[in-house]
């Protein structure tokens, strides 16, 4: 089955021309048959930055947004998503306070906050530690969630969050108090049982059954592309080899497709995900 009626949409992908294989894995994506991307910023140690202040990731969204650039001349429609990594309290308390920590990742999320309100990217990424910490650094990362979210209310974008597994469900209160729409808070490499938007891994058992039921989620990938970990998460011809898979084996409905890589995240991003022409770009 051809894709070409379809959008396909990974909703998290990173794409690195300096540490991984650049423009080649969007190649990959679009040769399968992608269409759409959220390009995801990268740590700021991903670029050599040792972040002191919010004005230092203004290297990490410079270089991001000249990645897209570069993914568009393939004719791939891209949608920077700009922000913090929540690691990165991990790192900054080895040179500061926590308080100092979360400071400087408040100041870089208010200056990916200005790159939305730009026209330059279209959501913010946050969220907390997906890894064990002390108390003290899941309170201060918390802090630093909910800045966010009170910034994608400010700027009325979507957040994406990188967090811990499992359903994030104590977020709804915090959009709640943030003013931000539930729906408009994604969780990245979700699972099932979130009340938040789900980004669901394209290889997820549960997405078929998920499907049938009319659950609105996304699909990505999470792929790295980092040469030291070849296709990790998955690769980046994932979403549209599984959304083929799914319907070939009459697991999913084109309708389903449409409403998992184009109605959704329409309305979650605030995007329109038409089909560009597949012959604008030929390589």
């Amino acid at each position: 089955m051809k894709l070409s009626g379809i959008p396909i949409t990974d909703d998290h992908i990173h794409i690195d021309p300096v540490n991984g294989r650049g423009i080649e894995a969007a190649k990959d994506f679009r040769r399968s048959g992608g269409t759409h991307i959220f390009l995801v910023s990268k740590p700021s140690w991903s670029f050599g930055i040792t972040p002191s202040s919010g004005e230092d990731y203004r290297g990490v969204f410079d270089a991001t947004l000249r990645v897209a650039d570069m993914v568009r001349e393939t004719g791939l429609v891209v949608f920077p998503v700009l922000g913090v990594h929540p690691a990165e309290m991990s790192r900054l308390a080895e040179r500061m306070s926590l308080d100092a920590a979360a400071g400087v990742m408040m100041a870089g999320l208010d200056l990916a906050a200005r790159y939305v309100e730009e026209g330059e990217a279209v959501a913010l990424k946050s969220g907390r530690p997906h890894y064990e910490v002390a108390p003290e650094v899941l309170s201060v990362s918390n802090a630093v969630l909910f800045h966010a979210l009170e910034l994608g209310a400010a700027c009325g974008c979507a957040v994406q969050l990188h967090a811990e597994s499992g359903p994030c469900a104590d977020v709804v209160e915090m959009a709640g108090r943030a003013g931000i729409p539930v729906e408009r808070v994604v969780k990245h490499f979700a699972t099932p049982d979130t009340p938040l938007t789900p980004s669901l891994i394209a290889r997820h058992e549960d997405i078929p059954a998920l499907a049938r039921a009319g659950r609105r989620f996304t699909m990505e990938s999470d792929y790295m592309d980092e040469n030291d970990r070849p296709g990790a998460v998955i690769g980046p011809k994932s979403v549209p080899r599984f959304t083929r898979r799914y319907l070939e084996g009459g697991l999913i409905t084109e309708e389903d497709a449409w409403r998992i890589h184009a109605d959704t995240p329409s309305r979650t991003y605030g995007v329109d995900i038409v089909l560009p022409s597949r012959n604008s770009a030929p390589f």
